[in-house]
């Protein structure tokens, strides 16, 4: 779901951008010390899990982690999941420097989506699987519906592209969901302070 250069309009590149400064800058301030290793190492994740790419058909699918990101980092996702697009961008060329806001704010706001409407899921441990699920599977949903409606308004030639990339996700929406499930799980029950991120 990466925006290469040169695909979105400007306005939309304009309004992605600012979506996601305004984003990075809320995440930022809810980033204390002690959560700055976590934020790394989740960050990490989710560079590298999109990175793996598995074939599928004709085309291939990878993993997003948004929601799982969601789960942890709550509004931090943000600047996580920015900073892991832009080494993205720049070392391998995936999505373009220019799209980066754009594809930044459909990766970071559905994760952020996610923990507000899935936190009290995560925070008990009998539902936390259920919620990590919830979480996987919106996260993907979410991120692609965005992906289509960004390409979309940029131009209408986009609408069939648009529509095939979130029926061609559909799997990866359960996918995601199972392994975060998993992680969530494993959480739960090692780290459970690391699904009670409360709002500040």
């Amino acid at each position: 779901m990466h925006i290469s250069e040169g695909v979105l309009s400007v306005p939309v590149l304009l309004g992605g951008a600012a979506l996601t400064i305004a984003g990075t800058a809320i995440g930022l301030r809810r980033i204390g010390h002690e959560r700055l290793m976590t934020v790394a190492v989740m960050a990490a994740a989710f560079f590298v899990g999109s990175l793996i790419h598995v074939p599928i058909g004709p085309a291939n699918a990878h993993l997003v982690l948004n929601g799982l990101l969601g789960a942890i980092l709550g509004p931090a996702a943000f600047p996580a999941i920015l900073v892991a697009l832009a080494l993205q961008a720049v070392l391998f060329q995936y999505g373009g420097l220019t799209a980066l806001g754009v594809n930044a704010f459909n990766m970071a706001f559905p994760a952020v989506v996610c923990w507000v409407l899935f936190r009290p899921l995560l925070a008990t441990g009998r539902t936390a699987a259920l919620g990590g699920f919830a979480c996987g599977f919106t996260g993907v949903l979410l991120a692609a519906l965005l992906t289509a409606f960004s390409l979309a308004l940029s131009d209408e030639a986009f609408g069939t592209a648009a529509t095939v990339l979130v029926v061609g996700h559909l799997p990866v929406m359960v996918v995601e969901g199972l392994v975060t499930a998993m992680a969530v799980a494993f959480f739960a029950k090692s780290r459970p302070e690391l699904l009670h991120t409360s709002p500040r």
